[in-house]
């Protein structure tokens, strides 16, 4: 009997619980890498559910005892015709694409089972973080919904410090990855949906309050010589008399700062800028700024009451003039590449340290101090590497190709990536520009729509610049012309273009270009396709002398463009996608990598290497 009212109490632990969906989420805590945190990756338990029978009963109703209930038959007579213990295992994080050769195409729902040992304490509250879940999740502990969260690029955390119980404690979450014409990326896009739960877990013990975010960069208002820091930070919770100490010992910088009534405090310190003409004797302490040939990053701790967290933080300006891009005032060329998030050596979505320092050493053998990381923004590891290797970074919200406009569901989703998107990197000196759109189609609806992601993005952060790549839609006699409404809202202009590939073949040395904005020009795409050892003729498709002519005629043409500040061609490596049927060429591989899929290098990315030895 005992048994049986233990599993009718479960049952009726998961009807209330079932629908409770946000009661446990938070803001995104910034540099969670800062706390002290137990990594929850390994091996999960997995179940393929196709027709979501785990979440709906037979009407399409949210069903009150779904797979989230994990639960166990107590009598021989009980039906649960589930079970994660005897189902498969899946190490986290990956996805189940390339996991599971019968999930290689699969899109649609996969539960997921983890179980853990905890010593919760009331010295600390406890945060469950995910580093990106694609696409659409729900996540349960110890039966009880956390929340509901939508966007697969993106991390967010609950708070379950109600939740968590000494001894073992189960996660379940619903993991959904099919595609919708309302979604961001919407339901046709260029590269392999990989579903799963695709970057790090961790269960992080914070303060009762905590940092929730700060901010430590350089103002746009400095004086002759000098550069002013500023500093500004936010607790948890809205409560005045917090203190806040912020310390970089080798700035001699320690300034203790009290919360106002919302939690927030700020401060500014003004620098000279180290120069190499420093008179002997002298005592200031001066800024060194960040730039591709000298990434410095500064340790710093800041302190709230008795908990102190670390960041490496570098400090630099960026800003247009005219029609140049200005790093710490000097003009700079983005000498890049695209890059996608996707595995070197076999294909499956990058999530390590290990995926990011190989691509970005690919990105810097080939003379890079600039990646573009379409179409989505990429894992933290990626973006901290980059930083410490002196790449400079485009970061992008999947807002691609054409996006359903006219929805506002659509819009606040976009919103909300671009938002965790800047929560989380707005300290990286690093990243430069903020993407909002990759060639989208024009119309009046369209510009509204992507007009006020720039003027959100530009509220977030106004220390960076914003762009979006667009596409040249008009051209008479090798005159092209960019025209695009978009041009008030971004700082620098960007298009695509695929001179050689999609257009007009062999004619690169006959194309002019016509940019009316008195702002710079990166061409964020350019590039066709070769299979790594296919070799033939400079006119043959597919082969790699038909990319490297390409290249050079290219090259050439992009030299012709009056503000040109950058490249980033399409792209570093081949990578997946279900758009490249061609038999025994693509084989769901889009070609156009400079590397193959495995880093052997083809011959455009010799061609494009001496380009960039150049500029």
């Amino acid at each position: 009997m005992k048994k049986i009212l233990s599993l009718i109490s479960f049952s009726l632990l998961c009807i209330i619980t079932a629908n409770a969906e946000g009661i446990y989420s938070l803001p995104l805590i910034h540099n969670v890498q800062a706390y002290e945190s137990m990594s929850l990756n390994g091996e999960w338990k997995y179940i393929v559910d196709v027709q979501e029978e785990g979440y709906y009963d037979y009407r399409r109703k949210p069903y009150s005892q779904g797979f989230f209930c994990n639960a166990k038959p107590q009598r021989p007579e009980d039906l649960i015709e589930y079970d994660f213990e005897s189902s498969p295992s899946m190490q986290i994080p990956s996805d189940w694409n390339t996991q599971d050769e019968r999930l290689f195409f699969y899109e649609g729902t996969v539960w997921f089972k983890k179980s853990f040992q905890a010593v919760p304490s009331d010295e600390y509250r406890s945060l469950l973080y995910f580093g990106a879940v694609n696409y659409d999740c729900r996540v349960w502990l110890n039966g009880k919904e956390l929340g509901h969260h939508i966007g697969g690029f993106t991390p967010f955390n609950y708070d379950v410090s109600n939740v968590i119980k000494e001894g073992e404690n189960t996660i379940v979450v619903k993991v959904d990855n099919k595609r919708h014409a309302e979604d961001v990326p919407t339901q046709i896009f260029d590269w392999w949906n990989y579903g799963g739960i695709t970057r790090d877990v961790m269960l992080v013990k914070v303060p009762h309050t905590y940092l929730e975010d700060y901010r430590l960069e350089l103002s746009k208002a400095n004086k002759p010589g000098k550069k002013e820091i500023v500093f500004s930070a936010k607790t948890s919770k809205a409560e005045a008399g917090h203190t806040i100490i912020l310390n970089i010992a080798e700035l001699g910088i320690k300034k203790k700062l009290t919360t106002d009534n919302s939690g927030y405090c700020e401060a500014s310190f003004n620098l000279p800028i180290k120069t190499n003409d420093k008179p002997k004797g002298t005592r200031n302490k001066q800024l060194e700024l960040w730039s591709p040939t000298n990434p410095k990053l500064y340790s710093v701790d800041i302190t709230l009451d008795n908990s102190t967290i670390n960041d490496e933080i570098g400090f630099r300006t960026v800003e247009t003039r005219g029609k140049k891009i200005l790093l710490n005032g000097e003009p700079v060329f983005l000498k890049g590449v695209s890059i996608h998030e996707e595995k070197p050596n076999g294909g499956g979505r990058a999530n390590s340290v290990e995926d990011a320092r190989t691509l970005l050493s690919w990105a810097k053998e080939l003379g890079c101090n600039y990646v573009r990381l379409a179409h989505y923004p990429h894992n933290e590891h990626m973006v901290r590497e980059a930083e410490r290797l002196g790449i400079m970074v485009w970061s992008e919200i999947p807002v691609y190709w054409t996006i359903a406009w006219n929805n506002p569901q659509t819009l606040n989703n976009a919103r909300n990536q671009l938002h965790d998107m800047i929560a989380r990197d707005h300290n990286r000196a690093n990243i430069i520009i903020w993407s909002i759109a990759n060639e989208t189609p024009h119309s009046a609806e369209r510009d509204a729509f992507l007009g006020n992601l720039a003027e959100y993005a530009r509220s977030l952060d106004s220390t960076r610049l914003i762009s979006m790549a667009m596409e040249v839609v008009g051209a008479d006699n090798y005159v092209n012309r960019l025209n695009d409404n978009m041009n008030k809202y971004v700082d620098v202009v960007s298009f695509n273009q695929y001179i050689g590939w999609y257009r007009d073949v062999n004619d690169a040395s006959k194309m002019t270009w016509e940019i009316p904005y008195d702002k710079p020009v990166i061409i964020s795409e350019f590039g066709g396709g070769a299979k790594y050892g296919y070799h033939g003729p400079k006119n043959q498709r597919w082969t790699e002398e038909f990319q490297e002519n390409l290249y050079r005629e290219n090259t050439a043409m992009l030299d012709k463009i009056d503000g040109l500040a950058g490249t980033s061609p399409w792209i570093l490596k081949d990578f997946r996608s279900p758009r490249r049927v061609l038999p025994g060429i693509q084989d769901f591989y889009n070609m156009k990598g400079l590397l193959s899929d495995k880093g052997e290098k083809k011959k455009a990315f010799f061609v494009l290497k001496e380009w960039y030895k150049n500029k």
